[in-house]
């Protein structure tokens, strides 16, 4: 009897068009790339539902940007002329979280800090993760000497304290949002250029990817079309870490003097301004922003883990 011939696998050759048939995606990358499309977000479910911290990470999340871009339009106060006549007033009905030093209502300043914090941390998020897998993407795949170069200039950058560039460039230019996030991202895309550049190296020993190089697909159009998919998962959870990280640099910053002037507020600058004040009993001017702070970083974490579990395959719960 004749036995029936093996169906060959799939080799992964380009299609006419320059798209892949039957790429094989596994590890850390095929997280992103599940049949049909439903599969990551099965998966996220799957992972949310299982997993109660990252749930109330959200919950968190959502009541803290509500808080801060939605509160100020129902909870009015004045956050731009400083008042005496208020300062240091112990929380009550007219202020319910009390007044600071120079007679500003701290909830209402407590939410202008939040917004400065989440635009910082999103838009550090957003650019240094951009920057750093275009560096690792281009750096993996190139190989040879231009890996050599590109990589040994994100060692010399981490090499440099961060704390050191931040304090400088505070004292050289007037720090505003917009300045920190170019800032903080100068030295925040070494962690994801160091992450993509390692996930890139796996991925161009496959076949498609060879293929793909050997049918006359130009550089730029693997690093995109075939590259950065495939490094998704790694992106997105990267990225949610490091909103937790700036907000954590931007309180630093602030608590050490280098945060916006007033009368922006941010997290940082009332914990900073609170101190001087804690020794005579104004609690409610230093631990409103601290729990805000504690909470904020630890919710995106929670949040920051169950993408993990859910996007890569080597985390994921049995």
């Amino acid at each position: 009897m004749r036995r029936q011939p093996a169906r060959p696998e799939s080799s992964g050759m380009p299609d006419t068009d320059g798209t892949t048939l039957g790429t094989p995606v596994d590890g850390i990358a095929g997280g992103a790339r599940e049949a049909g499309g439903g599969g990551v977000l099965s998966s996220l479910a799957g992972t949310f539902s299982s997993n109660r911290l990252a749930l109330v990470g959200v919950v968190v999340l959502l009541a803290i940007v509500l808080f801060c871009f939605v509160g100020p339009l129902l909870y009015r106060t004045n956050q731009t002329v400083a008042n005496l006549a208020l300062a240091n007033l112990p929380p009550s009905g007219a202020h319910p979280l009390g007044t600071d030093g120079t007679g500003f209502d701290i909830l209402g300043r407590l939410m202008l800090g939040g917004r400065s914090s989440l635009e910082l941390g999103l838009g550090v998020a957003g650019l240094a993760t951009t920057v750093g897998v275009v560096w690792g993407a281009v750096a993996g795949l190139a190989g040879g000497a231009v890996d050599s170069v590109m990589m040994r200039l994100v060692d010399i950058f981490l090499a440099i304290p961060p704390l050191f560039v931040f304090v400088y460039l505070a004292t050289v230019f007037t720090p505003t949002i917009g300045l920190l996030i170019l800032v903080v991202s100068l030295v925040s895309w070494l962690s994801p250029a160091r992450l993509i550049r390692g996930e890139t190296l796996s991925l161009r020993s496959r076949e498609y990817i060879q293929a793909t190089r050997a049918a006359g697909g130009r550089f730029v159009r693997v690093v995109l079309r075939h590259i950065v998919p495939n490094t998704f998962s790694a992106m997105v959870v990267n990225a949610t870490f490091q909103v937790a990280d700036a907000i954590l640099i931007l309180a630093t910053l602030s608590f050490l003097g280098f945060g916006p002037p007033a009368p922006s507020a941010t997290w940082g600058g009332m914990l900073s301004n609170g101190v001087n004040f804690l020794y005579d009993g104004y609690w409610w001017q230093v631990y409103p922003a601290g729990i805000a702070i504690v909470l904020t970083v630890v919710s995106f974490n929670f949040v920051g883990d169950a993408l993990r579990d859910a996007l890569d395959p080597r985390f994921q719960r049995r």
